[in-house]
């Protein structure tokens, strides 16, 4: 077999093209049970440059770890726009996060399945995105308890675990939904949202939270969420 030819191109586009191809091995091989030489010919290069480009197996992981939380972490806050209620922002930064994990599929293998079973050092660059996503939803809970208290002191231990919660249940169900046929990221916030902004007390009472009709055009930015019998 002759030596993979590639084509002259600039080395950081030449090295996403790498990644790219790392994580989809990762993803769908697993850490242990990827090669080197199959990430190699998926990028259409040679080991060789591989290994210089980016040193070893596990700087190549660790570089796709960084990447895909780096992608996800901006997804979810991109998603939250400052400018909708608290609910609101929940709602379009959980469906953002569904988005982002239904699009990459193995990105959010290596975040969230491999990452984590590999090794101190891997765990250790997942938990610091997970760190950051937890405080962001800390803060957003936050706000809205303060003002459904109507008290600006409201202290943060009140919701902190709350947030970790809801962080954990995304995870969870992201896995679910992306196992699941036909489960759309709208869906799976809707889920979320019923579950842990409305509660299940509501929701056994036949309340729910209803998202707004279109997520990416929300003309309801002043407006609390609402709840509606369930027909």
């Amino acid at each position: 077999m002759g030596a993979v030819k590639t084509k002259r191109m600039p080395r950081a586009v030449r090295e996403q093209q790498m990644l790219d191809a790392a994580v989809r091995t990762f993803g769908q091989r697993g850490y242990m049970a990827a090669s080197m030489d199959e990430i190699a010919e998926l990028a259409g290069v040679s080991k060789p440059l591989v290994y210089l480009y980016l040193n070893s197996k596990e700087d190549l992981f660790t570089a796709c770890i960084r990447r895909e939380a780096r992608a996800l972490t901006e997804a979810v806050r991109a998603g939250a726009r400052p400018e909708l209620a608290a609910d609101r922002q929940l709602w379009s930064g959980l469906t953002a996060f569904f988005t982002h994990t239904a699009r990459h599929p193995d990105g959010w293998a290596v975040l969230h399945l491999q990452a984590r079973t590999h090794g101190e050092v891997f765990a250790a660059e997942v938990a610091a995105m997970r760190t950051e996503i937890v405080a962001f939803v800390t803060q957003l809970i936050l706000v809205a308890a303060r003002e459904a208290h109507r008290d600006p002191d409201f202290p943060e231990r009140e919701v902190s675990g709350l947030a970790e919660a809801l962080v954990g249940a995304a995870e969870s169900l992201a896995d679910w939904a992306n196992a699941t046929s036909g489960v759309t990221a709208r869906q799976s916030a809707a889920t979320l949202m019923n579950f842990a902004w409305a509660g299940l007390g509501d929701l056994m009472a036949g309340a729910r939270w209803t998202p707004p009709d279109d997520a990416e055009s929300d003309d309801g930015a002043a407006q609390a969420g609402r709840t509606s019998p369930v027909r």
